[in-house]
């Protein structure tokens, strides 16, 4: 063998090496045994479970039923996002910054938007504080009359009779029909509906040929996740109809996908489509504006220390995970009978994503698990499927 190759061979193990210390190897076999598990308790009906390893997708099933007494969920059953939507419009937004389209400083009043605020802070507070949640009024303002049928360009031209939380850009107060305003931005940008320019700049260059906005593009998928809802009193999951209110607001909930094309979109954010999102893209998205304490009240009580430092990017949640503070990104979402999430590590370009049609809590653990196993820490039941049904 010739020295060149006697080096190269080495180098290769050496690598290799470093690889393995950099970023375990996630036990599919055993998180296959887990979710079989977990989709078998009664506040269960369907889940899609994806995992991304050093850019790959290794692991993507589907468990359960679409809905009870129907067809199985594949990676192919479309669901709906929830708030991942909105790293889907933040990303769409930043995109055309980079585009030199608009800028992240530009005020709100610049654009032909209904959105109004307090004081008249339209024609202070900026995109930036648009997407990060900081245009200062109550948390998730209105969103009861959305609910209720109302129509969100008229919520938003009445935000302005609220009393302020504080000055634009100074808190975090989340929000939905407010965060929409951004798809406003963007036809007025683009010229033309804020679904048409997300499936133009992210869903087809990416090939989430799933990915859509809407209950009809939902409901015409081929095999699609129907809602279920279980209260204290019901002994299964109740099947319940998709309502059409956060679809009216497409920035903040409105997106519609697979597990295989939440998976493509993760990638994306992780750097691995640069010729669609480029590295300045991702790290304008995902450089956190501010510490969001609420969030991590919840995380911390449910989930101790397994993740802390909760901030907010643009449309993302940053957080340090473990004690070793590995830098992680991500989101989660809710609405009615649907839940969703997303980590990723980008230095690891891995992570996991996760679908389900029910109201449960318990899935949300699949990403601590997931974790741990990339990050060689000693197991734990996050997932609580070791513990009595509730």
């Amino acid at each position: 063998m010739s020295m060149f190759r006697t080096m190269l061979g080495a180098a290769a193990i050496a690598a290799s090496l470093t690889l393995s210390a950099f970023a375990a190897p996630v036990d599919t076999e055993h998180l296959d045994r887990r979710l079989n598990k977990l989709v078998q308790r009664g506040n269960m009906v369907g889940l899609a479970v994806a995992v991304i390893e050093d850019g790959e997708i290794t692991f993507a099933q589907g468990y359960g039923k679409t809905h009870r007494g129907g067809t199985a969920v594949s990676t192919d059953t479309v669901f709906r996002w929830a708030s991942l939507s909105k790293g889907v419009a933040s990303t769409m937004t930043v995109k055309l910054v980079s585009d030199g389209k608009l800028s992240l400083s530009d005020t709100l009043s610049k654009f032909a938007t209904s959105i109004r605020l307090p004081k008249m802070a339209e024609r202070k507070g900026t995109v930036d504080n648009l997407l990060s949640h900081m245009v200062g009024i109550v948390p998730n303002a209105y969103d009861l009359r959305l609910e209720g049928g109302a129509d969100p360009i008229a919520i938003r031209r009445s935000l302005a009779k609220l009393k302020a939380m504080c000055p634009v850009g100074e808190c975090h107060t989340y929000q939905n029909v407010a965060f929409d305003a951004v798809s406003e931005i963007v036809q007025d940008v683009e010229g033309k509906p804020f679904t048409e320019a997300v499936e133009e700049y992210l869903f087809q260059p990416l090939q989430m040929f799933s990915a859509s906005y809407g209950r009809d593009a939902l409901q015409g998928s081929f095999s699609w996740a129907r809602p279920h809802r279980k209260r204290r009193a019901d002994i299964l999951p109740v099947l319940k109809s998709v309502k059409v209110p956060y679809y009216k607001v497409p920035a903040a909930g409105g997106a519609n996908g697979s597990i295989l094309d939440l998976a493509k979109f993760a990638k994306a954010q992780m750097g691995l489509n640069p010729e669609v999102l480029d590295q300045g893209v991702l790290d304008e998205l995902h450089t956190p504006r501010v510490y969001t304490r609420r969030e991590q009240s919840g995380m911390s009580r449910r989930y101790g220390g397994q993740v802390r430092d909760a901030r907010y990017a643009l449309g993302w949640r940053v957080y340090k995970y473990g004690k070793a503070g590995h830098r992680v990104v991500g989101h989660r979402g809710a609405v009615e009978g649907y839940r969703s999430l997303i980590l990723f590590d980008p230095e690891r370009d891995t992570g996991v994503v996760a679908l389900w049609n029910s109201n449960a809590r318990e899935p949300v653990g699949v990403q601590f698990e997931v974790m741990d196993m990339v990050y060689g820490l000693p197991a734990q039941d996050w997932m609580k499927i070791d513990q009595p049904k509730e």
